[in-house]
């Protein structure tokens, strides 16, 4: 395995990755597991990755892992105060918004906003990472826009989505 070009893609790609953890899990350290876990797999998948798509691969990973530590636990997202939403945003007022928006959203919904409007997946990518087709990200999508219009309208404001 050539070493450097993992550190290298790791070095480009592990914040991101993490914003979306974070976006997703809602929880700081629980998207520092997701994506150590996600990076892992990478790592041990590199050779076949490095020459397709290693960043959708880790992003699924964190994505499917994400859903299945919520159905171990069978709870529903945390709504607790976001001392680490400093981590998301360099604005803490957009980080604080974009939180508890997001807290408004059933575990399906929030995964479909987060790749679709904060990773810009297009609406196939969302459905291949989440393992669900393309209608259901589309009704899924169109279901949690009209919740955040309705509870959440600065958040819409953020991703430039009109009222």
């Amino acid at each position: 395995m050539d070493d450097s070009e993992f550190i290298e893609w790791v070095a480009a790609h592990q914040r991101p990755l993490l914003r979306s953890a974070y976006l997703l899990s809602g929880d700081l350290h629980r998207a520092q597991d997701l994506v150590q876990d996600a990076l892992i797999k990478v790592a041990l998948r590199w050779p076949r990755l490095r020459t397709g798509h290693p960043a959708a691969y880790a992003r699924t990973i964190i994505a499917r892992d994400n859903v299945s530590w919520w159905r171990r636990h069978h709870r529903e997202q945390p709504g607790a105060a976001r001392a680490e939403a400093a981590q998301v945003s360099t604005d803490p007022d957009t980080a604080l918004v974009v939180g508890r928006a997001l807290d408004r959203l059933t575990t399906r919904q929030r995964a479909v906003v987060v790749l679709r409007h904060f990773d810009d997946l297009t609406e196939r990518e969302t459905a291949d990472v989440l393992g669900i087709s393309v209608g259901t990200v589309k009704s899924t999508n169109a279901a949690a826009l009209a919740r955040l219009r309705e509870g959440a309208p600065e958040l819409l404001d953020l991703i430039g989505r009109t009222r």
